[in-house]
This record gives structure tokens, C-alpha cells and sequence, in this order.
């Protein structure tokens, strides 16, 4: 494109900066952006204001829009086209639907998809997993090429090698593949079926026999020794799996305990939705003794109940099942502890169906019977957890 001036050009990036800076989002003026990902992966973005639009919240729109990657797009390619999108924007034009683009790669749409659905995800983490598995299996082989050349010989490169070695990883690079070919179409830039429904509908990967994952559990009758075992040491990851066993959650739900989610007042401890498998929050409740442990705690001052090494930063996610092997019982995972617990609420405590899977946060019923259950059993969960804890700590009742 023709530029009218110079200046128009200019920006606070070169050459030599664009190919060394570090991972972020480095600003070159005017709303364009250099985004570099840990893996070193660069990329251009720029930032518009659309005249005269609003979005939903009745706020001015704004929008990021990706560019292409800066090894394919150079300095001064990125400002053109920002250039373009911002005179678009100036006139009220949302550069979504009206920029005359290039068929772009599939990189390049694949890490725009990544952007605009980044609001989507439960967790930054979420996201960033989505963008990895196409980063190690697609890009190498298709990342290149224009995502209106990817037909089915081209999928198949990407899924072939991994399909049955590594078949859930597999599974989920053909869906995201299938989303970024979906984007494609909807934005004009391919035509006919998607490549990867066809080779789904066609059978031409082998089936796979799914291998249910089992976590080794210890024995609910082995728990309170191996309990009291713990209670002699001042470790923070033992007093974590203590605390873990009584209450029956996941590891990141307990290491990402924050004493805001915790009300001793009312004995109980609420996870939020957002670090829940489910996305539903759930609220723990607290026995005597688990509130023991969590004493002193306190004491710590940290953000977080179970402060790691680094100051208000958890405790890793491998602390507790490191802290396992050291005792000699690397044969049984943190996760188990929870089908430990199932096991004994089933067999010792007689628990009703809805009570145990209620205090594992799991969904049980079907849709119609979820809908009616509103109460999430807090006080029947609650007895049902003292019992757990006296059996495990060798409390009398």
C-alpha cells in the first residue's frame, strides 16, 4: 500500500529489538504491539478504537487484531497494516469486516483464534494449553501454509504420528485443528467441508481403545497410620496432605487455598468457580480437625494457606506427591487419597450415594435431577466429613 508520509511509519521498535526482546507485550506506538510467548514464538498485534461503535458494556469498541507472526511479517509490513486498520477504525469501519486481508497461514490464524478466545477459558493455563498442542504438532508441518491449502493429507501429517502413542493429546490437536479450519471458513477464507470432520466421518485413523486412567489409592483401613505418620513432621507439604485426606480435595484446589476463601466463623471453606474442574464453586466444610492444622498456619501471614518457597506463592504442585515418595509410598498418588476416601465413606460409613459424590464436588444424576437438587448438602456433607476425620486422626466421637 501507498504511505503518505514517513513519519506515519516511525515507532518506538527495531529491527534488532523485534529479534531479541524478551517474552510480553512490547508497544511500538499507535497500538501496535510486538507479543512475545515464553516459548519465544513473536508475534504482531494492533489495538484500534472503532469510531463511532460501542460494545456491549455501551463503552467505545475495542479490539486487538492479529497481524502474523514477526517471521513472516516484518517491522514495517506490521505498520502498514496497523496503519490500515487504524484508518479503517478512524472511520468508523470495523477492520473485522472490512480489511481487504491476505489468505493468512495457519499459524497466523491459529494464534488469532488463540487471542480471541482467551476470555473463554476457565484460566490463563487453559489457554495457553490450547495454543501449545498446535505450537508441538501442527506448526512444524502446517504452520506455513495458507489455511485455504490444508486439506485431509495435511491433517492427517499432524494427527498420523501421535494418534496412537499419544491418543488423547491426538484427540484434542483434531479438535483445535477443526477450530482453527472452522474460523477459516466463517471468515471467508476457505471454502467446502472441513478436512478433519471428513476424515472423522470417513474412519481413517485406526480406532483406539480409550485405557482408563486409575490414581492408586491407599486403603482406607492403611489411613490413619500413615496419617499419624505425617503428624510428625513440620514440613509445610505434610501438613498440605493432611489437610489434603480430611478434606478430600484436589491437589491444586488445596495449594491454591488463599485465607480469603476461608470463614472459621461459619466453618467452612469456599472454592471458587474458577478453580474448580467443574466450574461450579464449592464449599468445604471445616471439622475440628482440620482447623487444627490450619492454625498455624496463619501464622505465616502468606496469601496463600500453604506457602511454598517463594513469599504469598503456593507450594508446588509435585510437593506433596515428593513428600510421598520420600516416606516410601511413591506406589500411591495425592489424587488417590480422594478414592480412599469414596471407598471408606461407601463401605465404613454407609454414606449415601448423593452425600459422598456431594463432598467429592462431583455431578451425579441425571440432567432433571441436577436441576431440582439446588441444595449442595453443606450440613449432611459436614457429618459425614467429622466421621472421616475422627476414623483418620483416631478421634474419639
Amino acid at each position: 500500500m501507498v504511505v503518505s508520509s514517513v513519519a506515519a511509519l516511525g515507532g518506538k521498535l527495531t529491527k534488532r529489538l523485534v529479534e531479541n526482546l524478551g517474552p510480553g507485550r512490547h508497544g511500538d506506538g499507535a497500538g501496535l504491539y510486538l507479543v512475545v510467548d515464553p516459548s519465544g514464538a513473536r508475534r504482531w498485534i494492533v489495538r484500534v478504537t472503532v469510531k463511532g461503535q460501542k460494545n456491549r458494556a455501551g463503552a467505545p469498541l475495542r479490539t486487538d487484531f492479529g497481524l502474523g507472526g514477526a517471521d513472516v511479517v516484518t517491522l514495517n509490513q506490521a505498520r502498514e497494516r496497523a496503519l490500515e486498520y487504524r484508518r479503517m477504525a478512524k472511520a468508523g469501519l470495523n477492520p473485522r469486516f472490512n480489511a481487504q486481508r491476505e489468505v493468512p497461514t495457519f499459524e497466523e490464524l491459529a494464534r488469532q483464534v488463540h487471542i480471541d478466545r482467551l476470555p473463554t477459558w476457565k484460566n490463563p493455563k487453559h489457554g495457553q494449553q490450547w495454543l501449545n498442542t498446535l505450537r508441538d504438532y501442527a506448526f512444524p508441518k502446517i504452520g506455513r501454509m495458507p489455511v485455504d491449502s490444508i486439506g485431509q493429507p495435511e491433517v492427517l501429517m499432524c494427527l498420523s504420528p501421535i494418534w496412537t502413542v499419544k491418543h488423547e493429546t491426538a484427540r484434542r490437536l483434531m479438535q483445535r485443528l477443526k477450530t482453527v479450519l472452522d474460523v477459516a471458513k466463517s471468515s471467508g477464507f476457505r471454502d467446502g467441508e472441513n478436512p478433519v470432520t471428513a476424515l472423522k466421518e470417513a474412519e481413517v485413523l485406526p480406532k483406539v481403545k480409550a485405557k482408563p486412567v486409575h490414581h492408586d489409592a491407599m486403603s482406607w483401613r492403611d489411613v490413619p497410620a500413615f496419617y499419624a505418620a505425617l503428624e510428625g513432621r513440620t514440613a509445610t507439604a505434610a501438613k498440605a496432605l493432611q489437610f489434603t485426606i480430611l478434606s478430600a480435595c484436589r491437589t491444586s484446589e488445596v495449594l491454591g487455598m488463599t485465607w480469603q476463601e476461608v470463614d472459621e466463623a461459619a466453618r467452612h471453606w469456599t472454592i471458587p468457580a474458577e478453580r474448580m474442574k467443574t466450574g461450579v464453586a464449592h464449599r468445604v466444610p471445616l471439622t475440628d480437625e482440620m482447623l487444627r492444622i490450619l492454625a498455624p498456619m496463619r501464622a505465616m501471614a502468606s496469601t496463600y494457606v500453604f506457602e511454598g518457597q517463594k513469599r504469598h506463592r503456593p507450594l508446588s504442585n509435585m510437593s506433596m506427591l515428593m513428600l510421598l515418595r520420600r516416606m516410601g509410598r511413591g506406589n500411591f498418588t495425592v489424587h488417590g487419597f480422594r478414592s480412599t476416601f469414596r471407598d471408606w465413606a461407601a463401605e465404613a460409613a454407609g454414606a449415601p450415594r448423593e452425600v459422598a459424590e456431594a463432598a467429592l464436588a462431583h455431578q451425579f444424576g441425571t440432567d432433571v435431577e441436577r436441576a431440582y437438587a439446588r441444595s449442595d448438602l453443606l450440613e449432611r456433607r459436614r457429618e459425614l466429613m467429622g466421621q472421616w476425620s475422627c476414623f483418620v486422626a483416631k478421634l474419639e466421637t
